[in-house]
């Protein structure tokens, strides 16, 4: 923390817990505030992390009082995202809201408009771009040189037991507060990687179900995915692989193919090559699950860039801090959302679902 820069405050100790360690090593972070219902947990951090107990809230009203709070990160259960959100930019405080952005598109649209009536910024958790190779695959992809894309394989393979979705009053794998379960909560970090990837979705066909919690939402979720390129792929999420499994990305296109897991790749193919797959081997080198560091980046000058939630929240102070927006707008995070909706929509009636998707009611 530093005495030259603004004011950031944490909100939701769970998850916030995260953004609070990010915080407080951020360059051009003043000082960091705090907030949790629970002042158990709200002492306990804050004494882990030296918050002065005069930036302790157990009330959030109390908190976005205060004129030197700048911005605010929400980390509180997810049907609660729209209404912390706008509070807080009711009170002129920027935001960044943790994944997923909301669980309903009406929502979303509701804190996207008001940031804009407010003239402020609000950014969204998908902490995953970030990842070294995750950026190094977008790159190559976008450059074209992997031809026509024609298919890809999105995983998420997770193991969550009963006291996971029992803990913290059980909002977990509820409709109102969760929004969803294996795929709103889980799996949507790896929707955005496939839309960000692949680019917009043109429709979905799937299938979910509750095999192994219960819960009154899916632990399990197949479907089929078309991509307005024309290329098709398939998305599988699972809170009930045991132990718990990998995260894993497939994509081919007709000159070349990537393999990655768990951010990391582990295969890349391309038909310009040389015949040993040279540029593969240093590739992997870099960014493989071997690999002890991230490749330095040009926009850090040559430093090692911040990734995960340490590099949104380094983001979202120099956003403030720069007046531009952060990396991740809100309106990027209406589009997982919106797939994950589709999904859900189809699985309950076993029909395609085109996108745009406009949901009636719930938004279930």
């Amino acid at each position: 923390m530093t005495s030259n820069g603004i004011g950031y405050a944490v909100f939701g100790l769970g998850v916030g817990k995260s953004h609070l360690a990010s915080a407080v090593k951020a360059e051009g972070c003043a000082f960091v505030a705090i907030c949790d219902m629970n002042e158990a947990v709200l002492n306990k951090l804050g004494d882990e992390y030296g918050i002065d107990p005069a930036n302790r809230y157990t009330s959030y009203e109390e908190l976005l009082k205060r004129d030197d709070i700048k911005a605010v990160s929400i980390c509180t259960p997810s049907g609660w995202h729209r209404d912390h959100t706008v509070q807080a930019l009711r009170a002129g405080k920027h935001v960044l809201t943790e994944k997923p952005l909301e669980i309903r598109l009406d929502r979303i649209d509701e804190m996207n408009r008001t940031a804009e009536e407010e003239g402020l910024y609000l950014g969204c958790v998908f902490q995953n771009r970030l990842a070294p190779a995750n950026r190094f695959i977008k790159d190559t992809l976008d450059s074209g040189r992997m031809g026509k894309p024609i298919t890809c394989n999105f995983h998420l393979k997770w193991y969550r037991d009963d006291n996971y979705y029992a803990k913290n009053g059980g909002w977990r794998g509820t409709w109102e507060m969760d929004g969803g379960g294996a795929i709103m909560n889980q799996t949507i970090h790896t929707v955005d990687l496939m839309q960000w990837f692949m680019g917009p979705v043109r429709s979905i066909f799937a299938k979910a179900g509750t095999y192994n919690h219960p819960i009154e939402t899916e632990d399990t979720a197949v479907a089929v995915v078309t991509f307005e390129s024309g290329a098709i792929g398939t998305l599988i999420g699972t809170t009930c692989a045991y132990p718990g499994l990998e995260v894993s990305a497939q994509i081919h296109g007709s000159r070349g193919s990537i393999y990655a897991k768990n951010n990391r790749i582990e295969l890349f193919k391309m038909a310009d090559d040389d015949e040993q797959f040279s540029e593969e081997a240093r590739i992997i080198a870099a960014y493989g699950s071997g690999a002890k560091s991230a490749p330095s980046s040009p926009e850090t000058g040559g430093g090692q860039p911040k990734t995960g939630h340490a590099g949104q929240v380094q983001d979202m102070i120099e956003a403030v801090i720069h007046h531009r927006p952060p990396m991740i707008e809100g309106r990027e995070g209406r589009a997982s959302v919106e797939i994950v909706q589709a999904l859900y929509e189809s699985a309950r009636t076993g029909q395609e679902v085109f996108l745009p998707y406009t949901p009636e009611g719930s938004g279930r």
